[in-house]
This record gives structure tokens, sequence and C-alpha cells, in this order.
């Protein structure tokens, strides 16, 4: 997946076309408009340009001139201050730390799963996804009040919710008919060009389109 543009992008990013953290990222470019070049990190062999840049080898990998940031939650919050426009994190301090903190959350609660999800052991694949499916359920009910994740904007925390909603039936998690309201905000967004546009070729086939 690529993000094109008329002038030649200054930022690169090195992305898994798999990867949720990687899609969460992309997800903040596509609903800022940012252009930027992606390289595709896939399989076991990383590019030997992304060996050099990060000490982790990780992924994702943005590299804006001569900055390099390793790290999914920082790469967000820089792409939102270096294009501030529209904001996904707001104004006053309280709200940004808030909304900071949601996302941290779910990258303990629930991203930290995900190689329980992805592992050979039935078992802790099983609770894995028993404490992400309570958990989605629980926090279901707010999104009766409000449009986005605990907010009426858009926010960074819907940039880390929604790619692990979209992988929920990869992971083999149904959610429960409690859930409803989760469910309906989710499809909404599912649908939205931001979001489409954000999605490898892989994460097509996780689900319909």
């Amino acid at each position: 997946m690529a993000i094109s543009a008329s002038r030649r992008p200054v930022m690169t990013l090195y992305s898994r076309s798999n990867c949720p953290h990687s899609h969460r990222v992309r997800l903040v470019l596509a609903e800022k408009g940012i252009t930027v070049d992606i390289v595709d990190a896939n399989g076991d062999v990383l590019p030997e340009d992304l060996s050099e840049l990060s000490p982790y080898g990780a992924v994702p990998t943005l590299v804006d001139r001569d900055l390099v940031l390793y790290n999914t939650q920082i790469i967000m919050e820089y792409l939102d201050e270096r294009y501030p426009h529209p904001p996904l994190l707001p104004v006053d301090p309280v709200s940004r730390a808030r909304i900071k903190l949601y996302v941290h959350r779910m990258e303990k609660d629930w991203y930290g799963l995900l190689p329980d999800l992805e592992g050979d052991d039935a078992k802790a694949a099983a609770a894995a996804r028993k404490i992400i499916r309570e958990g989605l359920t629980v926090i279901a009910p707010v999104f009766e009040q409000k449009p986005f994740f605990m907010s009426d904007e858009l926010s960074l925390a819907d940039c880390t919710l929604l790619p692990l909603l979209w992988r929920l039936p990869s992971f083999d998690i149904e959610l429960p008919p409690q859930a409803k309201a989760l469910q309906k905000y989710a499809e909404r967004f599912f649908n939205r060009a931001g979001f489409r546009q954000s999605l490898s070729a892989a994460e097509k086939e996780m689900r319909p389109v």
C-alpha cells in the first residue's frame, strides 16, 4: 500500500503488510493525507537499510529526513504534531493525557496479547481471546454516548482500536450481542475512506471491504 501525491515524499515508512502496529501508523497517515513512501518489510529477512536505521530492527519505523522513529505510539504522536490538521489529539492537556492513556492501556491490555493469539500454545490463545472479547464488551456501551472512542472527535485512540477490531475474525474472536454499539462503530469506520486507504492487500483479505 502506498499513499501517493504529485511531489516526491520526504518520509519513508517501513511496514509489515499484516502488522497491526504498522496498520495503526498507516491509518494516521491516511486520515491526515500525508505523502509517504511505504516499504514492505515482510518475511524473516529485514531490508538491509532498516537494520541499519533501527537498533531493534523493528517495524513500524518512520524515516523523516534525518529523524528515525521506531516506537508506534511515538510515531503516531509525532505525525500528529508534525501535521496538525486534522488533529488526532485534543488541544487541552487533560484531554490529551486521557487519550494517550487510553492508547497505552490498549497496547498493554490487548496488543500485548497478540503474540499469544499468533503462537502455538492453544491454551494461551484461548485465554487471550477471552480477555480481549470481555474487555471489548465492557467498553462497548461508551459508543452509545460518543461517536468516537471516549471523544467527540477522531483521535489516536480510534487509530489504535480500529486495526484490532478489523482483525477480530482472523483471531477467531466473536463479540456478543451486548457489544452491538461497538460493532456499529467498527462497521461505520471500516467504510471510511481513510480506513480503506490504510489497508494493505493482506489486510483486505482479512474481511470484505
